[in-house]
């Protein structure tokens, strides 16, 4: 007999006692899965080159996990690659289960090879698509894949049953062995890796040089509509993304629903999620799924990747089969802020009888939060990062410090030593933080591992503020670990607590996981403190121009 993910009866006792243990504590709320995961190195051709790389269960991307709202997930991880890895099931609220949410050295130490773990992934209210990645250095490039969350027993979509749906993950391909390249950047301060080319569902496409071939295919048919889940699982870049002469009509994001709106490209962050749902009602052939980078930073850098990824779709039927697919016109130019403005201006969560919104209305934690670039100072110039010194990023001038165990552990052993509890709620100065030019005591972080603690159902509000440290402003996604938030509002240059609340929306705010900050902008996040553990925010990429080491900051919520 086999079972999900390959799994046979003869599983370790230690996982049938947990999905036992599941069972009996939790029948009520949903079903149980099991998957195995496979971490080991492959060999992939692309681009003309072969090379190798840490994935999981020998697919680029990894296996997709299916379940239904309220259900549990136990993956045991085997890895027999050569780097410890932890992963973190991104989106996932994980209700009282800090344990497994996955982010290394603040959840848990990482897996070492030859060793195993297992994750319990619990699912509450999300419904749609979220997703999975690795969560230590850069592994994440290639150890990713979707979750599918149906709607739970006796419960259907807030729209028309689609009838049939498409997973597509959208991730980026490195030339060398990229964690290899981290760790010497790290050494040496310098740029970290450069992607060489966008990938859909693991293939660069039609216009990647030996790639025709592989080009990601999917046959459609005629009339029917499709539900259409997309990850952006790449490192760096946010995303445009078009389907030649097909609208598309967003109806989730980051496993919840929001107002359908009707549009003809989309844009995504690195960690976002979208549903949309395409029918299929122009005339058979064949159309290009294409993808091109939203490049934020300053006009004169001009290095980044400017490759077009691709899929396709194919009509069934006969028809005369096309010299080549359509490609989308719709899809916007690299530096075009007013489409991405435009379109993340229509987002608006459901708020429906069925899936209402629960905005916190009585605030007890403001915290201002600056997203900088930094340097760290090395001896005479000597490192090969920004004015020979070693690149960083931080919340409030603060450039998190891996401890030497995981800040979960060393709180609930109450072990002293490996962190502060004294993050501050404010940047330690306050200046024109959108301002060109900013003066050199801007730019050097403190670096430390402090951590802020929040009381049990405490209501958070939160403004990220983006800055123009060292002349290197774009826009940063966040991520918050452990929750969804609304995004009450967002806007460009410095927040202004007097007149920008007065812009905020009650209403339907967006409801995500996973948030732009603006270049040289502010957004704002509200959620309540009522998942008791420790979780943690983090810039969910690392600039690919300008930092080596991602900022996060941690909340206990004893």
């Amino acid at each position: 007999m086999k079972m999900e993910g390959g799994r046979t009866p003869t599983a370790s006792a230690l996982l049938s006692l947990l999905v036992a243990a599941a069972f009996l504590l939790g029948a009520s709320h949903g079903k149980v899965h099991y998957y195995d995961f496979v971490l080991r190195e492959k060999n992939y051709t692309r681009l003309c080159s072969t090379k190798s790389m840490l994935v999981v269960n020998d697919s680029f991307p990894g296996p997709v996990i299916r379940v239904q709202k309220g259900d549990t997930v136990f993956v045991n991880l085997q890895n027999q690659g050569d780097y410890g890895v932890t992963i973190h099931w991104h989106g996932v609220k994980q209700p009282r289960n800090p344990w497994s949410d996955g982010p290394e050295y603040i959840t848990q130490c990482p897996i070492l090879p030859g060793t195993n773990f297992t994750y319990e992934v619990i699912f509450s209210k999300e419904e749609g698509t979220l997703w999975w990645h690795a969560h230590s250095d850069w592994t994440r490039s290639s150890v990713h894949g979707a979750i599918v969350i149906h709607p739970g027993e006796g419960t259907s979509y807030p729209y028309p049953t689609p009838d049939d749906e498409e997973v597509i993950v959208l991730g980026s391909w490195y030339e060398a062995d990229v964690n290899q390249e981290v760790a010497e950047d790290l050494v040496t301060g310098a740029d970290t890796p450069r992607s060489i080319s966008y990938v859909i569902n693991g293939q660069p496409g039609d216009f990647a040089n030996c790639s025709r071939n592989s080009t990601y295919r999917r046959v459609v048919d005629y009339g029917k509509t499709y539900l259409v889940r997309i990850v952006n699982a790449d490192m760096n870049a946010e995303l445009f993304l078009a389907i030649a002469e097909h609208n598309m009509t967003v109806v989730g994001m980051d496993g919840n629903y929001v107002k359908p709106v009707t549009v003809d490209f989309i844009v995504i962050s690195p960690g976002q999620t979208m549903d949309v749902l395409v029918t299929m009602n122009q005339t058979p052939g064949h159309y290009y799924i294409a993808i091109r980078q939203y490049d934020s930073a300053r006009p004169d850098v001009t290095d980044y990747d400017k490759t077009n990824a691709t899929a396709i779709f194919m009509y069934s039927g006969n028809y005369t089969t096309p010299a080549s697919p359509v490609f989308p016109h719709s899809l916007p130019t690299y530096e075009d802020f007013i489409a991405a403005d435009t379109f993340l201006g229509k987002l608006r969560s459901l708020a429906s009888a069925e899936h209402p919104v629960d905005v916190p209305m009585n605030v007890t934690k403001k915290m201002y939060l600056s997203v900088e670039m930094n340097q760290i100072l090395c001896p005479n110039e000597s490192c090969e990062g920004i004015n020979g010194n070693r690149l960083s990023s931080s919340l409030n001038n603060i450039s998190f410090v891996n401890p030497s165990t995981d800040v979960l552990l060393a709180y609930y052993r109450n072990l002293s030593g490996y962190y502060t509890p004294d993050f501050p709620n404010w940047p330690p100065t306050m200046f024109n933080f959108t301002a060109s030019d900013l003066p050199f005591n801007t730019t050097v972080p403190i670096q430390a591992t402090k951590v802020m603690v929040l009381e049990y159902d405490e209501e958070v509000e939160i403004t990220f503020q983006g800055t123009e440290v060292l002349n290197a402003s774009e826009n940063h996604p966040m991520h918050v670990h452990g929750y969804s938030f609304y995004v009450m509002g967002s806007g460009y240059g410095n927040f202004d607590n007097e007149t920008d609340p007065l812009t905020y929306n009650y209403v339907d705010p967006l409801e995500v996981t996973t948030i732009g900050v603006p270049k040289n902008g502010w957004v704002t996040i509200r959620f309540k403190a009522n998942n008791p553990g420790e979780f943690s925010i983090s810039r969910h990429f690392l600039p690919n121009r300008k930092s080596s080491i991602e900022s996060k900051r941690s909340f206990f919520f004893p």
